[in-house]
């Protein structure tokens, strides 16, 4: 499949009846903090709270008739898994999702709540495929993955899209990584519809694989992966990471504290929730202030699905 400007502009057009168009929130305050002009894509007002619904959407809209009436499946603990149960629900097609045993009972009732149906497994990246390729077998659902998928990434970077529409003069679009379906999406994005913009990503120290991968020019993983950024614990794969080398300008790492701080002060001061994986991409802007001054910078709020209990402060 083509990820060209046409292609993108087709999947917005083909997306857009069953997403949100999320609105785009400044502050004065963190402007201030910031030394820089912040324009934030408020994905957190997404269906189903996350940037996510995007691609989902667009997967399965990609498929055919004959697909569609045997359904999907995925192997995910957290947005996706709801996600795609959402979309599927919304397009009237069976979602079968494998959650590792482990994922907090909030997310499996709400994948239940969007209609998905759950099938638990040990927590190992292994026995989550392992269980999903059982289901694909049985059912011939058709597998989507996460992040790892053309038109999953071509539907997450509509966000981007969108907002350069909205702010065309942005200088850099900073998004937090984690599979990179969404860091990809936005690269591609920022190349074909931004005007001299770069495309950055903030990453936790402790989960920094892509940014070691850009380094390095081959997929790294993490031994650990100890950070209060759930949603980025997981990894690049074969189909995103050529997109990211090729049109990620750079990687930010921030520590845990600096997350902690961005995250309080997104909540503070714009009154909106978010989760702690969203706020790594501000923590990047503020620990490089001096290098971002007074530029025009466009961040990209992933998501607002946040476990209540389990709040970093």
């Amino acid at each position: 499949m083509k990820t060209g400007k046409a292609q993108l502009e087709k999947v917005s057009k083909l997306i857009q009846p069953h997403i949100h168009r999320t609105p785009v929130l400044t502050s004065h305050l963190i402007n201030e903090i910031a030394g820089a002009d912040l324009y934030f894509k408020c994905e957190n007002f997404q269906r189903m709270g996350a940037f996510k619904m995007r691609g989902a959407t667009n997967a399965i809209l990609n498929l055919s008739e004959e697909q569609k009436a045997k359904g999907v499946v995925t192997h995910s603990s957290g947005n996706f898994a709801q996600a795609l149960s959402l979309a599927a629900k919304s397009l009237e097609v069976p979602a079968y999702i494998v959650m590792p045993d482990s994922a907090p009972e909030v997310k499996k009732a709400a994948v239940r709540t969007y209609g998905g149906e759950i099938t638990e497994c040990p927590s190992t990246l292994p026995d989550r495929e392992r269980t999903a390729d059982e289901i694909q077998q049985r059912t011939g659902a058709t597998f989507i993955h996460p992040s790892n998928d053309l038109d999953v990434i071509l539907g997450q970077g509509t966000a981007a899209l969108e907002l350069l529409e909205d702010e065309p003069d942005l200088d850099i679009i900073f998004c937090p990584v984690g599979g990179g379906g969404l860091i990809a999406g936005t690269a591609l994005a920022v190349k074909h519809f931004g005007n001299n913009c770069k495309c950055m990503g903030g990453e936790p120290l402790e989960a920094d694989d892509a940014w070691r991968s850009l380094q390095s020019g081959k997929i790294e993983t993490n031994e650990t992966a100890n950070t209060v950024a759930d949603g980025l614990k997981t990894q690049l794969g074969d189909i995103n990471f050529p997109i990211i080398l090729e049109h990620v300008d750079e990687i930010v790492r921030v520590s845990e504290d600096e997350i902690k701080t961005a995250l309080r002060l997104i909540w503070e001061r714009m009154k909106i929730i978010v989760e702690p994986s969203s706020a790594v991409a501000l923590a990047a802007v503020i620990k490089e202030k001096e290098r971002f001054k007074n530029k025009k910078i466009g961040i990209i709020i992933s998501g607002g699905n946040v476990d209540l209990a389990k709040l970093p402060f």
